[in-house]
């Protein structure tokens, strides 16, 4: 079929264009190699510090169940009051107090080293006496015996209301005072001994003044111990 009508033009279907690709900079896999270095190394650092984490409250639950630490256990088992005077002339407290005191370390493999022992007797919040008493060394399972003495004269700053409350004791014979224990000690586990901690120990009770040779009874009291 002859093709001359169509004056030498051929129509056909429209080829398309061709496609345009577009690289896009700082998306898709590619990674800035700071961040990538710095993600990596704080990444390293936490499984690092989680690992030290478990493997010290794996040791401390190992020595937990090993020792089995219970606290040490103070008690003033005795006092005698032979002379507890406050002159509202001088504000000057004259006293006579004799304690014995007892330390339970109920440990079966801690021993503890007391380094100083400083004994201070208080009366309404304040100190009239202090004793500095012996050192020791207390094994496992064991008690041992204090016996802190004060006996003296101090002067010593009452209010209005603190001798309100001494007149009332005199009356009744029977006075609340108060011992501090302040100490420094180490603890021994085997061939380790730790450095020294200075806890304190508290001990409130009611003591009643001794006349005339007349024998009293005295209330064994527990004390407070705080690390």
């Amino acid at each position: 079929m002859p093709e001359s009508h169509l004056n030498g033009a051929y129509y056909g279907p429209s080829i398309p264009p061709p496609s345009k690709s577009y690289h896009r900079h700082g998306r898709g896999s590619s990674c800035n190699p700071c961040s990538c270095l710095f993600g990596c190394l704080c990444n390293c650092i936490f499984q690092i510090i989680f690992t030290i984490l478990i493997i010290l409250g794996v040791i401390a639950l190992v020595l937990w169940l090993v020792l089995r630490p219970n606290k040490v256990k103070f008690y003033v088992t005795d006092a005698t009051l032979t002379q507890f005077d406050f002159s509202n002339t001088n504000n000057t407290l004259y006293y006579d107090l004799a304690l014995n005191m007892t330390i339970r370390n109920p440990n079966k493999r801690i021993g503890i080293y007391y380094d100083s022992i400083e004994a201070r007797g208080m009366y309404q919040g304040q100190r009239f006496a202090s004793q500095n008493l012996e050192t020791f060394y207390q094994g496992h399972k064991n008690t041992s015996n204090l016996h802190p003495v004060f006996k003296g004269q101090n002067l010593v700053l009452l209010g209005d209301r603190e001798k309100s409350n001494y007149n009332n004791e005199k009356n009744l014979g029977i006075y609340e005072l108060e011992v501090k224990l302040y100490m420094r000690i180490r603890l021994k586990i085997g061939w380790i001994k730790t450095h020294k901690i200075k806890p304190k120990i508290e001990c409130d009770f009611k003591v009643p003044l001794e006349s005339s040779g007349r024998s009293v009874n005295f209330e064994e009291t527990r004390c407070h111990l705080d690390w």
